[in-house]
This record gives structure tokens, C-alpha cells and sequence, in this order.
């Protein structure tokens, strides 16, 4: 599955460059996520409950940050799995400046496979889009 899309945030580049590699903000903002702690250099351990349709589940897993060209871009790199389930992706988030904010732009792919993907493709682009939106509004509500 391939997901794309922009959001504009209300912080200077920088501040949201810094936001989205803030271990404790994106835990916050993460919907379904338990918690996120740094492992290593730019690599991080996750925990997070997705509820999607009637599926429900704990997924574990690792997250990588790569290409860093602060504060302009980087590539997010995930691997989840739990009992409903394996989630693996890697996306590109692209920030520009737009007047008093900052205009994020993201592209990547994202893999899915068992009982969870019995859902149908149509519901998972619905529930990643959903959650995305969710993750830039609670991001924008980060004081500056």
C-alpha cells in the first residue's frame, strides 16, 4: 500500500524537524501508541494497540530514522508485529518552510500481512490516512 500526503504544521521548520524526532512527542502523538524508547543511535522500540474494524492487537516493533538532511528531510523506517499481524514500511517526510509554518510533505509504502490484512485494502488506506491526520493534529498542538 502506498501513502502520500502533505500537512501543514503550525511551527517553524526547525521546531518541527525537532518535534518529529522527539521520542516522547511522537509517543504522544501516535495514535494506539504505549510507548517508544530509544534503543540506539536514530533507532527506537515500540509498542502500540491498533483497533481496526473488529480486529484488535499489541504490535512490537522497531523504528529507524535514516537520511537526515536536517531540517529539510528524513526516512522513517518501521517493522511491527503482533498476534493479528505484521505492519513493514519506510517513508520519506519532506519539511518546507510556509510563511510562519511548516509545510510536511510524506511519501512511502507500507506492507501488511496476516489477519490484519484480511480487512481489505480499501479499510486500511481509510484507517492509515486516519491515523496519520490524527498524528499531525495532535503534532500541531505541541507547544512551540
Amino acid at each position: 500500500m502506498n501513502l502520500s500526503g502533505t500537512y501543514k504544521l503550525p511551527m517553524g521548520r526547525e521546531r518541527a524537524y525537532a518535534a518529529l524526532q522527539d521520542p516522547e512527542i511522537l509517543a504522544r502523538c501516535m495514535p494506539g501508541c504505549d510507548h517508544l524508547v530509544k534503543t540506539g543511535e536514530n533507532e527506537y522500540q515500540m509498542k502500540m494497540k491498533l483497533l481496526l474494524a473488529s480486529f484488535s492487537g499489541l504490535f512490537e516493533g522497531k523504528v529507524r530514522v535514516a537520511d537526515q538532511h536536517e531540517p529539510e528531510s528524513f526516512r522513517l523506517m518501521v517493522e511491527g508485529h503482533g498476534k493479528i499481524g505484521f505492519v513493514k514500511g519506510n517513508g520519506l517526510l519532506t519539511l518546507s518552510a510556509d510563511g510562519d509554518g511548516t509545510h510536511v510533505s510524506y511519501e512511502g509504502q507500507v506492507n501488511i500481512g496476516g489477519t490484519i490484512a484480511a480487512v481489505g485494502q480499501r479499510l486500511l488506506d481509510t484507517t492509515s490516512k486516519m491515523m496519520i491526520r490524527k498524528f499531525f493534529e495532535k503534532l500541531a498542538q505541541v507547544p512551540a
